[in-house]
């Protein structure tokens, strides 16, 4: 749906700006049609765009990439650039010859810095970015600035928590995630791009960043993740359910991961922690497409009212993950389980800093809420900085005795 994207400002746009501004290579990185190509295609006019996905040119750069890159303009763009892989030890010999900001603009679908060949080739000389499909803020027009208002302390005014907002229908965002081309489309047919969009990725880019026998396979094991969405990982129980080795299902995860179409959050701790699980949450990045795979729709809410309190986490956790991209790169998330079963969704850290964010799918809250904040703040003692309890209502309202901890109507994600 080109026209939406182009309607719709993409809030990374100024990091992009400052980075070609000062940096000889930028590369912009995210899942297929998330809005890479229609962003870098957004820069001046006599900036050259060139993709990978035309045949002639992807047969050219395969060729000869030295030949390829020499003859390119002073400023130029690279779409899907993961395809000729050689082409980035031949653009560091170009940029070691003439050093200037902003000579490339590079677009990959597929994690360079996972790729072992090219982790190394442009250390120094590239900066990467990362677009997210569109978060509920910038679909919404809004400044995404609730995470930086959060960690700034200013939820904590008098005045914010009697300006509260009305409810939101939370199931249909969460339901039609964030790529663009479906979101003018009917719940069905939205549904039907989302099956289509992984086939055409996994026939397409798997074998750009993996040998991989069988893509299929990689597509099966997606399938089951988005049933599991936000739930810990167990690598031996989906190789039985899969009938695949342990070997090959951790590759598979690692290819999925590489394709940023899975995030692993890994367990957060101190030193000190003994009593910790040291087992990673898989999140599928897109709430929309985990839907679909899953075969969920907004008419299952009540229903299958459990499964949906793992989506909306996974939902969640993209909203503040991009808005991360944009408020502060230096943050970091992690999840927190202890052996008493106590668990924090979402820890973010900067630095020794510590905030902790729990998820739910019900407006209504309970003494119990907060138990696990309660655990992260004894843990992190005096580097904890807050912690929030995400729920559908309407008011922000203190938890417990702790100003530190309060209940936030999910929909300031969008709404601020």
């Amino acid at each position: 749906m080109d026209d939406l994207e182009f309607m719709l400002p993409r809030q990374l746009q100024w990091a992009m700006d400052a980075a070609l501004a000062d940096t000889p290579v930028v590369c912009l990185l995210g899942p297929r049609q998330c809005g890479k190509s229609t962003l870098a295609r957004a820069q001046k006019a006599s900036r050259k765009f060139l993709t990978l996905d035309d045949v002639n040119l992807l047969n050219a750069a395969q060729k000869d990439p030295e030949g390829f890159v020499g003859r390119l303009p002073d400023e130029v763009t690279l779409d899907e650039v993961q395809r000729v892989p050689e082409l980035l030890l031949a653009i560091k010999r170009s940029v070691d010859e003439r050093r200037r900001p902003g000579r490339f603009l590079l677009t990959g679908s597929a994690n360079l810095l996972q790729l072992p060949k090219l982790a190394d080739s442009l250390a120094g000389r590239m900066e990467c970015l990362y677009l997210q499909p569109l978060s509920e803020a910038e679909k919404k027009r809004s400044a995404g600035a609730f995470l930086k208002r959060w960690l700034a302390g200013e939820l904590w005014d008098s005045k914010l928590m009697e300006d509260s907002p009305g409810s939101s229908s939370l199931i249909k965002r969460v339901v039609a995630g964030g790529y663009p081309e479906p979101q003018g489309r009917t719940p069905e047919r939205a549904r039907q791009w989302h099956r289509q969009y992984l086939r055409a990725v996994i026939d397409r880019d798997v074998h750009d960043v993996a040998k991989v026998r069988d893509s299929s396979e990689v597509a099966r094991l997606l399938e089951r993740l988005a049933h599991q969405t936000a739930g810990l990982l167990n690598a031996s129980s989906l190789a039985t359910d899969l009938r695949l080795d342990r070997q090959t299902v951790d590759r598979y995860l690692t290819v999925l991961e590489r394709l940023f179409l899975i995030r692993p959050l890994a367990p957060w701790h101190r030193n000190s922690a003994k009593r910790l699980i040291k087992t990673p949450k898989i999140h599928v990045i897109d709430s929309g497409l985990a839907a679909s795979l899953a075969g969920l729709s907004a008419e299952d809410w009540n229903a299958k009212r459990d499964r949906f309190g793992h989506l909306l986490e996974s939902f969640v956790v993209q909203q503040l993950i991009a808005q991360a991209g944009w408020t502060d790169p230096d943050l970091r998330f992690w999840h927190y389980r202890d052996k008493d079963q106590v668990e924090v969704d979402v820890v973010i850290t900067r630095g020794r800093e510590v905030w902790g964010v729990e998820v739910k799918a019900s407006a209504t809250l309970h003494d119990s809420d907060g138990k696990g904040l309660r655990r992260l703040a004894a843990q992190s003692g005096d580097d904890f900085r807050g912690g929030i309890v995400f729920y559908d209502g309407k008011s922000i309202l203190p938890l417990g005795g702790d100003r530190r901890m309060i209940a936030v109507p999910l929909e300031l994600l969008w709404k601020w």
